[in-house]
């Protein structure tokens, strides 16, 4: 692990090398190359990805965000209560805005102590933590630039309190039900005996809502979907024509999850150079580019005690649109 910055309140380490670097390469080779072609959504974010998506958890069709959001301004005093937590690890942790709610609450109670923020982005860390340490006197920030599906591993140990390990955004939606349960599994290992999981889960619901949400009529999504072929274009020199596939997005009824996905509009061939990759496309062959589970009360216990977790707290908005899962090791 590198060692980025060490001011005193503020810490930035990285456990990304070359061989992090290839991810993208590697994902493009394998996804690209497949019968079925898939990307996995972690690429959609890079600094304009990243953009549009904020610009998406605005949207009126958009209700995940809000609805998480009145979650925790809600139940934060109670989650740091049951919790007792005075340090909070956040997963993906992108902008600060959710985690400062728990934040504030740890204040309020008396036991803040340290945020550890993990993400790929170093200028979102230290933008986090330049923000969050001006506002909270004494507050430490240990950033870690990794990829949590990774380098849990890497992640700081405790510092002496119960600390509180954050997965929200209804991020866990992304990974199948076997990565979902291997990462659940990944991270109860991080939790000592006082610790907890906040786990945020999308629910399951009238398909027309789930549709609209990742359908908006501005047409931020389809253009947030099709961004992950400039990050191939911009990254391994290709040439996808990103004029030339439209997005789509649909609930699956069978698996209880929305996928995205692009389609080509005519048959064309693509090349990746950098990786010396040719790719064919037929008019209206799908790349699948994300799925985003939905969850149920009992179907989050299922995947918990497939991971050695118990339930403690379920906390939902009025609507029952979203769901806050806090958990500890069984």
């Amino acid at each position: 692990m590198r060692q980025l910055l060490d001011s005193g309140a503020v810490r930035l380490s990285s456990c990304l090398s070359r061989a992090d670097q290839r991810c993208l390469a590697d994902d493009v080779l394998d996804g690209l190359t497949r019968p079925f072609k898939e990307l996995p959504p972690k690429h959609f974010y890079d600094a304009r990805g990243s953009e549009l998506f904020e610009r998406i958890c605005e949207l009126p069709e958009y209700y995940p965000t809000r609805a998480e959001r009145e979650i925790l301004a809600r139940h934060a005093d109670e989650i740091v209560a049951a919790s007792a937590a005075g340090e909070l690890v956040e997963l993906g942790s992108g902008s600060p805005e959710k985690a400062r709610i728990l934040l504030e609450a740890m204040a309020d109670a008396g036991s803040l102590r340290r945020y550890v923020p993990v993400d790929v982005s170093e200028q979102a860390l230290r933008a986090a933590a330049d923000e969050l340490v001006a506002d909270y006197p004494g507050l430490e920030v240990h950033g870690l630039l990794a990829d949590f599906e990774r380098h849990l591993a890497s992640v700081p140990e405790g510092d002496g309190v119960p600390r509180l390990i954050a997965l929200l955004g209804g991020t866990i939606g992304n990974f199948p039900p076997g990565s979902r349960r291997r990462l659940l599994r990944e991270i109860r290992s991080l939790l000592g005996e006082d610790d907890h999981l906040l786990l945020g889960t999308d629910l399951v619901k009238d398909p027309a809502v789930l549709e609209a949400a990742y359908n908006d009529s501005s047409g931020v999504t389809a253009e947030f979907n099709r961004n992950v072929l400039a990050v191939i274009n911009r990254e391994l020199d290709g040439d996808f024509d990103l004029s030339s596939f439209e997005h789509v997005a649909f609930f699956d009824p069978r698996h209880e999850w929305i996928e995205m996905r692009l389609r080509a509009s005519s048959p064309q061939t693509v090349h990746i150079r950098r990786l010396g990759l040719e790719v064919r496309f037929e008019s209206g062959e799908e790349l699948r580019t994300e799925i985003s589970a939905k969850f149920t009360r009992s179907r989050v216990q299922e995947d918990f005690g497939a991971a050695g977790l118990e339930l403690e707290r379920w906390l939902t908005d009025p609507e029952q649109r979203f769901a806050l899962s806090l958990a500890r090791r069984r």
